[in-house]
């Protein structure tokens, strides 16, 4: 990687050649795809991008001018050429560099993004803010076709238009977000793609005027403005980025360098709102990424040279949940999926294929999955809407207002709850269980392991008093088959095992964990009463309120914030009462965890068997004392 090696930063690739720069394309290629074949990451996205982003900072003054990436998992290119080619080799590993744009890593990364839509807000924000301080350095967003028809993103397009600041919007067209782009805004796109003819008329015919004298040559242009918004209105359908104040152009050819450098040369003299259409495709310049973008989209290991993933998970909970759907949606024609752009992450795809009339797609779109599911429930379907923990923040509204208030009975299904690993702060979810345990009339489970998952489903589907949600982590549980299983019943624990030194409430994975410290110390002759909690909400009061009557200490465990979560719910119960039973709560604390392996990381929070053993142990013995 003769070319590569010698990139330190923008400005060294600003001094190739146009072939030096296709050549350094290349290399840059073979460096992710090797790197994400070994730890994991965002592969397709990242090989997309590779020419954009080296002529966006050819093209640019960074990092004077600012790029904010939108998500953020197509910055790998961006990455390398920015003073971190050495260090990609620890790309999403434990103290390593961020798989997302990170502001502590590089004075490149103009703003920390791990999710979508919020690119145009804060590129708008910071021109804004250089117009006040009298800075005339550019702001740059580049946006995915998935993102840009999030509510936000349109939001921030709407203000653009209207406050006429200096600032590029770079629409990354590659008809995927995550999975292939559905909705009219896709279509929408696609049509934009005819209407190259026209633009590059339209400038042809705009430049030509400007080299007429300036009396005339600005008459000119006024009489064919008018004649353009008549054109446009027939045969280009850009008119709608055109109308929110806009000037639109493209569509460019996303690797095509040449072409692209031109471009942003020519729109950085622009003023005003500018949108750059680019075309490109994900995972450009890999057969297997090409062939299954959406799988390549974000992946673990896998074999460089021929795309197959290495080693099997074996059945995880999102499998569970996925084998599960199918099976309910079988025996119950109500039974139907919403998934926000992330069909194959949920587990969905199987229920896509058999079921394709019952499973919706609606996008990077939270709020409007959730609010979809309340009116589908109105309607009399059963809708399940399944979302990662980290993204159903951005539908907190609708989970409050559109659903709980009304007691619409929609199954939530909050998938990679907890610590997810190698993808860090931004997508750990480590909320859920605070934030949905304070809306009134939301019942919110967890599941120890798979079995329990596929039951609590059942559950879900069948309870029609109001909505629930059911969270669950990345990943599988490790435990080995139970032999039987109490039924799910509203609000009721299960007791795992008896013992007279403590009490155990443990919730979701933490219960399988626990169960794991419970044989430690059992081994060490400390016998303990383990209960799984099933319910954070509501809780099992009679089975909670006995147990404090029997013990003198409980010890609560959960892999989520302390602060209004399980622990906090218990102590709170327990204190209520009167009862002089000493609660010890343990979980996640008051900060964002840094990326890394799961199990690491749960070792780190105190999380892991042999440390639950340790601080059960140590609440013991001090009650003892």
């Amino acid at each position: 990687m003769a070319l590569l090696d010698g990139v330190r930063s923008p400005a060294d690739i600003r001094r190739m050649s146009l072939i030096q720069l296709m050549e350094l394309a290349a290399e840059i290629r073979e460096l992710i795809i090797q790197t994400t074949a070994r730890n994991g990451g965002h592969t397709a996205p990242s090989l997309g991008v590779v020419e954009l982003t080296l002529a966006l900072h050819y093209a640019f003054d960074t990092p004077r001018d600012q790029i904010v990436w939108d998500v953020g998992h197509q910055c790998y290119a961006h990455k390398i050429i920015t003073g971190r080619r050495d260090r990609f080799g620890t790309l999403r590993q434990k103290d390593g560099i961020s798989g997302f744009p990170k502001k502590s890593e590089s004075e490149y990364d103009t703003f920390d993004t791990g999710h979508s839509g919020d690119s145009i807000a804060v590129a708008l924000g910071t021109a804004v803010g250089d117009r006040l301080k009298g800075s005339s350095r550019r702001s740059v967003a580049v946006i995915g076709d998935g993102s840009v028809a999030a509510g936000m993103a349109f939001e921030a397009l709407n203000q653009a238009g209207c406050l006429k600041q200096d600032l590029v919007v770079v629409l990354n067209d590659n008809e995927m977000s995550i999975a292939r782009s559905t909705g009219a805004m896709a279509g929408y796109l696609n049509r934009m793609i005819t209407g190259k003819m026209y633009n590059r008329l339209r400038g042809d015919v705009w430049n030509l005027l400007g080299h007429l004298p300036e009396d005339l040559g600005g008459k000119s242009r006024v009489a064919a403005r008018k004649l353009e918004e008549g054109l446009k209105n027939l045969v280009v359908p850009s008119i709608l980025f055109e109308e929110l104040g806009f000037r639109y152009i493209g569509p460019v050819d996303g690797h095509n360098m040449a072409e692209m450098i031109d471009t942003f040369k020519r729109v950085r003299q622009l003023h005003g709102p500018v949108m750059v259409h680019v075309v490109t495709r994900k995972g450009k310049g890999y057969a297997p990424a090409q062939k299954r973008p959406e799988m390549f989209h974000g992946t673990g290991p896998f074999n460089a040279d021929t795309g197959v993933p290495l080693g099997s998970a074996g059945l995880t909970f999102t499998g569970a949940f996925g084998e599960k759907m199918v099976e309910l949606a079988g025996r119950d024609d109500r039974v139907v999926a919403v998934t926000a752009g992330m069909c194959l992450g949920t587990g969905l795809s199987d229920f896509r294929e058999k079921f394709p009339n019952r499973l919706f797609d609606v996008g990077i779109c939270e709020q409007h999955a959730v609010a979809f599911g309340a009116g589908l429930a109105l309607g009399g379907a059963r809708p399940v809407v399944a979302v990662y923990s980290t993204f159903l923040t951005r539908g907190l509204d609708q989970v409050v207002q559109d659903v709980c208030l009304q007691k619409q009975p929609v199954v939530l299904a909050v998938d990679r709850g907890g610590l997810v690993g190698e993808d860090g702060p931004t997508h750990h979810g480590v909320f859920d269980l605070s934030y949905l345990g304070m809306v009134p009339g939301l019942v919110v489970m967890a599941p120890m392991d798979e079995a329990e998952l596929a039951a609590m489903l059942e559950f879900a589907i069948g309870y029609e008093a109001g909505p629930t949600a059911m969270r669950y982590p990345r990943g599988g549980s490790g435990s080995q088959p139970r032999p039987s299983l109490a039924p799910v019943r509203l609000g009721k624990a299960e007791v795992l095992r008896e013992g007279d030194r403590g009490c155990v409430l443990a919730v979701g994975y933490m219960a399988s964990v626990a169960g794991r410290a419970a044989d430690i110390l059992k081994d060490q002759g400390l016998g303990v009463t383990l209960v799984n909690a099933r319910f954070v909400k509501p809780l099992d009061r009679d089975l909670i309120l006995s147990l404090a009557d029997r013990h003198r200490v409980i010890v609560t465990f959960e892999e989520g914030v302390l602060s209004g979560g399980f622990g906090a719910a218990v102590s709170r119960l327990v204190e209520r009462s009167g009862k002089a039973t000493r609660v010890a709560a343990f979980g996640l604390d008051d900060r964002f965890y840094e990326q890394g392996p799961r199990n690491w990381l749960l070792d780190q929070a105190g999380l892991s068997p042999e440390k639950l053993a340790d601080r059960i142990k140590a609440e013991v013995q001090r009650t003892k004392d």
